[in-house]
């Protein structure tokens, strides 16, 4: 079966948590996933029930922590250099059916990684790979790239009236 590249974008809620589905659903078709995120290191509910579930996903963080509201720093770029240092060898490996490069978009956006390089990487999968790019502001040359994109269009947000991400919910 030939493999897609898809992409998740907008402002609106919901692009990791469709890749989520995503995944879970290609391991109840017997496929592995990898999930690669870039620009997090915190603790979100998912990584608990991966770590306890789901044994044939695996998920790994590529940052250092949230600086989506200041300029990125050094050890933030350098986090995403060797996450994606790590994934294109991952990429090459062929292990995974489903590949997941979560807020990919983002990295490139704040400058973490260069669109370039990103589509370098994508472009030594195997035919049969899937891969889903995720996170807002992605570039023209990712959409013209892929072969799917959907754009999460935000149309109204509790965060607006002061709520706070929810465990279990939005983290």
């Amino acid at each position: 079966m030939k493999g897609y590249i898809q992409v998740y974008t907008g402002n609106g809620k919901g692009k990791t948590t469709a890749a989520l589905g995503l995944a879970v659903r290609a391991l109840g078709a017997g496929k592995k996933v990898f999930i690669g995120q870039f620009a997090k290191s915190k603790h979100y509910s998912e990584l608990e029930t991966i770590d306890k579930l789901l044994k044939n996903i695996t998920i790994r963080q590529y940052g250092m922590g949230c600086f989506i509201f200041e300029k990125p720093q050094e050890e933030d770029i350098l986090a995403a250099q060797k996450g994606l240092q790590e994934i294109t060898q991952i990429i090459e490996s062929d292990e995974y059916d489903v590949i997941i490069l979560d807020e990919a978009n983002i990295a490139v956006y704040y400058n973490l990684i260069t669109v370039d390089e990103l589509i370098k990487a994508i472009r030594k999968r195997n035919e049969r790979t899937e891969i889903i790019i995720t996170g807002r502001y992605a570039t023209q040359e990712i959409m013209d790239f892929a072969d799917l994109v959907t754009e999460m269009k935000e149309i109204k947000h509790y965060y607006q009236q002061g709520v706070q991400a929810r465990v279990g919910i939005e983290k």
